[in-house]
């Protein structure tokens, strides 16, 4: 026998779950939930960190237990899993137009970015690495602004 599951609520209590290195955009929007399953084992969460080596996993796993705890989830599990590995094609629309409004280039398959900043295309790769293991550091040849975009994967 499966379990009951109330997929809306918890989405909706999902939805308000921050990623904690990007706090505007949450773990539902940014893809790391990937869904909610039910069997005769019980309810569970399906969460798929950016990638393997993520520091923010366990803060994240941490939070969406907060979370479903304090709205009366507290049977719901989470399990994370890795297969397939997280894409940034996950990321929904309104968090791509939530990274870009808090300074971040959303992911393209474009080789170049466009600036969050002034909006201009003439921007360059300064480094493979930024803020996080997930972005790297673009410059604005327009504005000359710094900034990070999400590394597509």
């Amino acid at each position: 026998m499966t379990t009951m599951i109330d997929e809306q609520g918890l989405m909706e209590v999902l939805a308000g779950v921050p990623d904690p290195e990007i706090p505007v955009i949450s773990v539902v929007d940014l893809g790391i939930v990937r869904g909610i399953e039910a069997d005769e084992d019980g309810v569970r969460v399906i969460i798929t960190p950016t990638y393997s080596g993520c520091p923010a996993t366990v803060a994240i796993e941490q939070s969406v237990r907060e979370a479903l705890d304090a709205n009366g989830y507290r049977d719901v599990g989470i399990e994370n899993r890795l297969s397939p590995p997280w894409s940034t094609d996950w990321i929904s629309e309104e968090g791509h137009a939530k990274l870009k409004a808090y300074g971040i280039a959303p992911p393209t398959r474009d080789e170049t970015a466009e600036c969050p900043n002034c909006g201009s295309r003439d921007t360059k790769e300064i480094s493979r690495f930024g803020s996080t293991p997930c972005k790297a550091q673009w410059q604005c040849k327009s504005c000359l602004e710094p900034f990070d975009r999400f590394k597509c994967h």
